[in-house]
């Protein structure tokens, strides 16, 4: 950071002060955590010289809370596969079922969003599809922060909520999925080939939620790649130089996925295993009513107040689900 030509690349720049700023914020909670282990000591001292319940008291409280933080700052320690500190691109879709599936997608890209403000992820609007009557048919969005990958893939399959449809005149219970799909924003370093021959570029006038025209020009753009198929849009900016650009970001982190799991599934044929690695199971459930309970089925995680987890409460599913695969790659 200290050399003259450091600034003349401003986006490498700002991924090495995000880098830098993170160790400093490790090595940072590591001496408030001497200073609160010191604390301690000292406070443990002094109940056994004085015989004070309530110092005593005070003393587990502060275990409890050193603990509590010690494992959270391990399992961020833990985050070590290469793209887990980078940006997440996460996409809603939603199953079939029309008005209702939509809007079980609205819910969970708000439950998302509320978990972002509060880990102070920003968050940025790549693509946005309002239904037709409420919901959404599709949203893209960016979130940025240290870290934020290695979280959020933990989110990736079918979510299934069960409750009694609003939209529902009888009344009736209703099942409802929407896919999560969550990969890591890849920068420049990766070299992902994009042959201008191989894309199909259309421009369209780009909408917002309830139907808006957010502008009068065709500024959004969507990006075909012919040889997979891969399609992606985006329509936040209002240039369409802008939202070509963000496209083809997601394009090239799509197509790296893409070339990833190949790779997963020819080095399992090789191993002779049956692995699951697709997207495609699902992973958690939301049930409104008769009762009210979240369990992630992947591992038997459950938090009885639905309203909180939607809320943005996700990290005890999270926790679970990383601290689970880090265990099978210790075992393997």
């Amino acid at each position: 950071m200290s050399t003259p030509s450091f600034w003349d690349d401003q986006d490498a720049a700002q991924k090495v002060i995000g880098e830098n700023n993170a160790l400093k914020g490790n090595v940072e909670r590591m001496e408030k955590f001497q200073a609160e282990y010191e604390d301690l000591e000292a406070m443990l001292e002094l109940a056994q010289e004085e015989k004070d319940d309530d110092l005593f008291h005070e003393c587990d409280k502060g275990v409890e809370k050193i603990k509590a933080d010690l494992e959270k700052f391990e399992l961020e320690l833990l985050l070590s596969d290469p793209y887990d500190k980078n940006n997440a691109i996460l996409e809603l879709h939603p199953g079939a079922g029309g008005t209702e599936s939509q809007d079980w997608a609205s819910m969970l890209y708000r439950m998302y969003t509320r978990w972002a403000e509060q880990h102070g992820y920003k968050v940025e609007v790549l693509d946005y599809l309002p239904g037709e009557e409420a919901g959404i048919k599709s949203v893209t969005i960016l979130v940025k922060g240290y870290n934020a990958f290695g979280y959020l893939k933990a989110e990736r399959g079918v979510h299934r909520l069960v409750r009694i449809s609003p939209f529902d005149a009888s009344g009736r219970r209703h099942t409802s999925f929407s896919s999560v799909d969550v990969i890591p924003e890849i920068d420049d370093s990766v070299d992902i080939e994009i042959r201008e021959v191989d894309l199909k570029i259309d421009t369209y006038r780009a909408s917002g939620a309830g139907g808006q025209h957010i502008n009068t020009t065709d500024s959004a753009v969507r990006i075909t790649h012919i040889p997979s198929g891969v399609v992606v849009t985006s329509q936040a900016e209002r240039s369409q130089i802008k939202n070509r650009a963000a496209a083809m970001k997601v394009l090239q982190a799509k197509l790296y996925e893409l070339e990833r799991k190949k790779q997963e599934e020819e080095l399992a044929a090789l191993r002779g295993e049956q692995k699951d690695i697709g997207w495609g199971s699902q992973i958690r459930s939301y049930v409104f009513h008769p009762y009210s309970l979240v369990k992630d089925h992947r591992t038997n995680t459950e938090i009885g107040n639905v309203h909180a987890v939607m809320d943005g409460e996700l990290d005890p599913f999270i926790d679970a689900f990383l601290r689970k695969q880090i265990e099978t790659k210790t075992e393997e």
